[in-house]
């Protein structure tokens, strides 16, 4: 058995000119709640509609739980829950939705569904088109959640929920689902809920993915440092991804090994005027920042 739920290796979607997906290769660990980060635009959900089967790859390999998207999806269907776009049958009501989706996952929880209606608050009695965008989005979770999935793959699932009903969904999520061993793999650009909840992240740009780690390893690698000195070093050095000149001070964004870097500069006379953490929203706009020089982020195993 792998011990990757998801696996792409050089996967590309192209639509004409555009590079939607440009050479992604990404590792979701088993078990892992995963964070899938980048700007509107970067190349999110493409990806997820790849994983789901409902767009075909210009090129490349993808795997997930062990089965090929392109061809064995009914058998990974049965396996994972998508959230990825809001439409269901609009005539529908939710109690009929349900009892709709019932009978296409062998895993499905009758109890689960009510439990979940309840803890999201999802107006049941009131047909699909009728439901405001969060609650229709609640509808869709809910019905994600009741399939008993072993993976569960969520586009934006906070979009048009409120902070209360935020905190209960990321509640559900960790505490029913990721803790007892299954895989969540969670596309967002709202930072401070990835943080709160992810132990792996991959940061994704114009289709490549620049970063992708444990979300501990990277708090704990990347520093910020303010530096007075001559001749300071500017990029020779694996463990410094960006250098920013100002007038009398040097800031290095540093990925790795900041107590060894400091030192050397100490040895070389700079003075360091402070040496700080970085959390996670810091250190995405550096990730995915334009127009500064510096040395692309390495996948970190």
């Amino acid at each position: 058995m792998s011990d990757f739920v998801i696996h792409t290796q050089c996967l590309k979607k192209h639509f004409g000119q555009t590079r939607a997906v440009d050479g992604l290769d990404m590792h979701v660990p088993r078990g892992a709640i995963y964070g899938f980060l980048g700007r509107n635009g970067a190349g999110k959900t493409t990806t997820i509609r790849l994983l789901a089967g409902l767009a075909h790859p210009t090129s490349g390999e993808m795997r997930v739980l062990g089965l090929d998207p392109k061809t064995e999806r009914i058998p990974m269907l049965e396996r994972t829950g998508f959230v990825i776009e809001r439409m269901l049958i609009p005539w529908m009501t939710a109690n009929d939705l349900v009892r709709f989706n019932r009978g296409f996952y062998p895993r499905w929880s009758d109890a689960l569904a009510k439990k979940y209606a309840e803890v999201l608050e999802v107006p049941m009695k009131q047909k699909f088109r009728r439901l405001s965008t969060g609650n229709q989005t609640k509808l869709c979770l809910l019905l994600a959640l009741s399939q008993g999935a072993e993976l569960l793959m969520l586009d934006e699932p906070t979009a048009g929920l409120d902070p209360v009903v935020t905190d209960q969904l990321l509640r559900v999520l960790v505490d029913d689902f990721a803790n007892e061993g299954r895989t969540l793999f969670l596309s967002s650009h709202h930072l401070s809920e990835v943080e709160r909840v992810a132990d792996w992240i991959g940061i994704i740009d114009e289709g490549k993915l620049l970063l992708e780690a444990r979300l501990d390893d990277v708090r704990a690698g990347f520093r910020r440092v303010r530096v007075i000195g001559e001749n300071l070093p500017v990029g020779q050095r694996s463990e410094i991804f960006k250098t920013k000149i100002g007038e009398g001070t040097t800031e290095y964004i540093l990925r790795a090994d900041a107590e060894d870097f400091v030192a050397h500069l100490q040895q070389q006379g700079a003075t360091v005027l402070d040496v700080s953490p970085m959390n996670l929203s810091e250190i995405f706009l550096e990730v995915v920042g334009k127009g500064e020089a510096h040395v692309p982020v390495e996948v970190l195993a």
